[in-house]
């Protein structure tokens, strides 16, 4: 719950003043002392904590994830490799949790309530179909924070004609921001910043191969563009959508004010 909402819900007497400085408080809940879970973060920040399964042993990944459902209701966790997968699906099926896992994205979504719908609009693009990956883990953070998400994949300089149709789509649904990912020269960010009026976030990924392989070239090239625009890390899906999510949010809460 956002610091908005939970003023507008204390504000029409849904919840009370002990409710309001709960949720607000500057706490953690600890997980046997090897994790930390920010529990207010969403309200805070409008970004949910999500647990990042890379560098975790199994039995912390599972205690964490158990404990940050139980006590949220929600849990996301990303980068989620074949191991760790298979002991969220011990933990899912022990508990008998509803999820959501993403093949592409490799994220995992543990609910025990359903997400609240912001009215927060965006789009996401790719230039190829192996930028697809970053582009869907940008889509899950930002569905987790209650947006709706057009997508067009698939859509690079190589055949430019392939964006024009879908891109019209996404300006008529009133997208307030443009999340593109690409790869090898990172080229389609720029083509699509000098053509729209929403912001557009570039997220260079790391296909390509060669001098400037691995998200360097694409990476340098959005950072050099012409066209305005701004650039997250290298594979960095996350932090483009959380970033999408959080603008086109209070967008859509200022329009309802």
């Amino acid at each position: 719950m956002e610091i908005f909402t939970l003023l507008e819900k204390f504000k029409n007497n849904e919840i009370d003043i002990d409710e309001v400085e709960k949720e607000l408080r500057l706490t953690y809940l600890s997980v046997d002392g090897t994790a930390r879970i920010d529990i207010h973060r969403a309200t805070r920040t409008g970004v949910p904590e999500a647990i990042l399964a890379e560098g975790k042993t199994i039995g912390d990944l599972k205690k964490i994830a158990d404990h940050q459902l139980q006590r949220l209701g929600r849990c996301l966790i990303t980068r989620v490799s074949p191991v760790h997968r298979k002991a969220l699906e011990e933990l899912i099926e022990e508990e008998e949790i509803p999820h959501i896992w993403n093949e592409e994205a490799r994220t995992m979504q543990l609910h025990h309530r359903e997400i609240t719908k912001t009215g927060g609009k965006l789009g996401i693009i790719t230039a190829g179909t192996s930028d697809i990956p970053v582009a869907e883990e940008a889509r899950v953070i930002a569905e987790e924070m209650g947006c709706e998400v057009y997508t067009l994949y698939d859509a690079g300089v190589a055949g430019i004609h392939r964006l024009f149709p879908d891109l019209q789509k996404m300006i008529e649904n009133r997208v307030d921001v443009i999340v593109v990912a690409a790869g090898r020269e990172g080229t389609l960010p720029a083509i699509i910043a000098g053509l729209v009026e929403s912001p557009v976030i570039g997220v260079p990924v790391s296909t390509g191969y060669g001098e400037g392989g691995r998200g360097r070239a694409a990476l340098l090239s959005m950072l050099q563009s012409c066209s305005v625009l701004s650039v997250v890390n290298i594979d960095s899906g996350f932090t483009a959508g959380a970033f999408a999510a959080k603008i086109v949010n209070k967008i859509a809460r200022a329009r309802k004010t």
